[in-house]
């Protein structure tokens, strides 16, 4: 295949717009899918055409792998576009999608088999000889885990090999600990993931969480677009993103970058992915996840690389090679993400849905704005609460905040709590300001 004729876009949100607008720029028509909740959304307006595939509850439309199939049969789509969360991991569906002779926009389900289980993915970067967190293989039995602890040490996480996007671990300090939290992690595992596995790995303190975003295609091709730090998380949940990662030595940025294509290169990846990764005080770095998918924070890689990631995404899934070589990729300046979401701090970060009220959005140099909301949308309980992504680029790292803190002054949102006054404070705190900081840092800063 050449190339693409008509997409459908296997999600809902600001990625679902991103996706669309992707296609028409490329010159293939888009298709939406939406459930009851959704059903005047914006990306569904957007689309050339649109599908109802069922309930609002997502179990019941977005992972609901028979309707998004007949959806995509009863449109003639030639590819699906699963963007990120929902069915975007899940080697079934990808298998299902290529069944159905149709094309998957992402990587071969072997791949997202082989990554998407922690534990696998574990043994794969040491058989790719990329860096590991000391740990273990998959534990099942009280004595096996106290063997493990013995020679790691403490402290420790326990980890869901199933698990991802921050959740699915637990921290454990002493053997008293691991013995409560061991059959808890179990039990808690194989609820939320269908998978009972955990496995241990020693806990880093202090650490950054550095990720690389990597492209590969079927002529040979894996490169890297560079790093970004997503170490302002709570919860494992990231709020602000940065590219490149600050402060990091440019013989650590070769080396972590070299290691991410290397893993790709071994587990014959192919699309965008992204690898993600520890580094603790001293620069060392260890491998943690490869998350098979586009990510939420893809925009300030496009903007630091000049680089568009889902059109890429789409030439590839087209048989088309990357547009760009390794030597082609230049990073410039700085640039910054904040998670806008529908959420309370003051309660604990409760989601808060409700109709959009006043939606006035920030603009000028460098400020980009990805969204699915528009004024009188509302915001579903059903799912996730974000409400935008507010990226701002600068020529270096203070031009880049600069920005953001302005475009934060304009950016309003009525009808719904949201995180804007939050991201007020953070782009001000000294810390931040002069970075980089660790994982745990927006908790403590919270806390105090």
């Amino acid at each position: 295949m050449s190339g693409l004729r008509r997409v459908l876009v296997a999600n809902r949100g600001e990625i679902a717009t991103r996706i669309i607008r992707a296609c028409h720029t490329a010159g293939i028509e888009a298709v939406a899918v939406y459930s009851d909740a959704d059903e005047r959304a914006r990306w569904v307006r957007m689309a050339d055409d649109a599908v109802h595939i069922g309930r609002s509850a997502a179990r019941k439309s977005y992972l609901d792998v028979e309707a998004l199939l007949k959806a995509a049969r009863s449109t003639e789509v030639d590819a699906v576009h699963p963007g990120y969360g929902f069915l975007s991991e899940s080697a079934e569906f990808a298998r299902s999608i290529a069944e159905a002779g149709l094309v998957f926009i992402g990587p071969p389900a072997s791949a997202i088999e082989q990554m998407g289980d922690k534990a696998t993915a574990r043994r794969t970067a040491e058989s790719a000889e990329v860096p590991v967190v000391p740990g273990s293989g998959p534990v099942t039995e009280l004595a096996d885990a106290e063997k493990v602890a013995a020679s790691v040490g403490y402290p420790m996480l326990v980890k869901a090999a199933a698990g991802g996007g921050g959740r699915g671990i637990r921290p454990v300090r002493n053997g008293a600990e691991l013995a409560e939290v061991l059959p808890t992690a179990q039990a808690e595992a194989q609820s939320a993931f269908g998978d009972g596995t955990i496995y241990l790995e020693r806990a880093v303190p202090g650490a950054r969480h550095v990720e690389v975003q990597v492209l590969a295609d079927d002529h040979g091709t894996v490169l890297h677009l560079y790093e970004r730090d997503c170490s302002v998380q709570r919860r494992r949940q990231k709020l602000i993103e940065e590219a490149p990662a600050p402060a990091l030595q440019e013989s650590t940025r070769e080396a972590i970058t070299s290691a991410a294509v290397r893993l790709a290169r071994h587990v014959g990846y192919r699309n965008a992915g992204t690898v993600e990764f520890l580094v603790d005080s001293e620069e060392n770095f260890f491998f943690i996840e490869m998350n098979t998918r586009v990510q939420v924070e893809h925009p300030i890689t496009e903007m630091i690389t000049g680089v568009d990631i889902v059109a890429e995404q789409l030439r590839i899934a087209g048989g088309r090679a990357l547009s760009i070589t390794q030597d082609e990729v230049q990073r410039r300046g700085t640039a910054v993400e904040l998670r806008i979401n529908a959420e309370d701090p003051e309660r604990d970060f409760t989601p808060t849905p409700g109709d959009i009220a006043e939606f006035e959005l920030p603009g000028g140099p460098g400020v980009r704005i990805d969204t699915g909301m528009a004024q009188g949308d509302r915001i579903s309980p059903f799912y996730d609460s974000l409400i935008a992504k507010l990226a701002c680029w600068g020529a270096d790292r203070d031009q880049a905040y600069a920005r953001a803190r302005q475009a934060l002054e304009e950016f309003h949102v009525s009808g719904v709590s949201s995180t804007i006054d939050l991201h007020r404070q953070l782009t001000v705190a000294e810390d931040l300001r002069k970075g980089p900081v660790h994982v745990n840092w927006l908790e403590q800063w919270l806390g105090d």
